[in-house]
């Protein structure tokens, strides 16, 4: 079994895609490249695939890092030649390394994931970065929202590490954020807007870096 570690990027055109989807389009690149997937044991098969982290419907990201175990050994060079021209419009590979079958789990290391958020408001440059500030010197966050299951009532604050201010043009600002994401829990961008008081959704997210320990 051979194990090679891939980072990759989806654009807006896959945006929309749902974690689950990304997996098996993955797995459809892959058997259309020829390259032979390793496969779990037990009653039903699957590829041994797993990414750090899954991405959120609606953001795009130049971070993700995804472990794909394979059953014959190919170099990365090769594996890039016969998965490259399989890609669809919006995923693209960056790099791709070798990892030894013992390395520890890429989910079992990741700590935050870090975003560029562009969002439209009325407010001044000095209001959003006080609006930062203020936030970052919050102690607790009491925080709710509605799923299907039902609503769930937690504190945000520990979820987020840190805010600063990238730019502004016009009436869009791009903030940047450093937001949890282990087994603790993860940070949504889209909640941390909401708690810096902009009200309209915003124009984009997307994921730029993954902090592993």
């Amino acid at each position: 079994m051979h194990r090679l570690r891939l980072k990759f990027g989806r654009g807006p055109q896959l945006k929309f895609l749902s974690h689950l989807d990304l997996m098996r389009l993955w797995e459809r690149v892959f058997r259309r490249a020829g390259v032979e997937l390793a496969y779990s044991e037990g009653f039903s098969p699957h590829p041994r695939m797993s990414l750090a982290a899954p991405l959120a419907v609606g953001v795009t990201s130049k971070a993700e890092l995804m472990d794909v175990f394979l059953s014959r050994r190919i170099t990365p060079g090769n594996f890039v030649q016969k998965v490259a021209p399989q890609l669809p419009d919006g995923i693209s590979i960056i790099d791709i390394q070798p990892v030894t079958l013992e390395a520890p789990s890429l989910q079992s290391r990741l700590r935050f994931a870090e975003y560029l958020v562009e969002v439209e408001a009325q407010q001044g440059t000095l209001d959003v970065e006080g609006s930062l500030k203020s936030l970052l010197a919050l102690d607790t966050l009491p925080w709710h929202h509605t799923r299907d299951t039902g609503e769930r009532f937690y504190d945000l604050r520990p979820l987020l590490d840190d805010l600063w201010m990238v730019g502004q043009k016009d009436a869009v600002y791009t903030i940047g954020m450093r937001l949890r994401c282990d087994s603790s829990g993860s940070g949504r961008s889209e909640q941390v807007i909401k708690a810096l008081g902009f009200v309209e959704t915003p124009v984009s997210i997307e994921r730029i870096k993954l902090i592993f320990t």
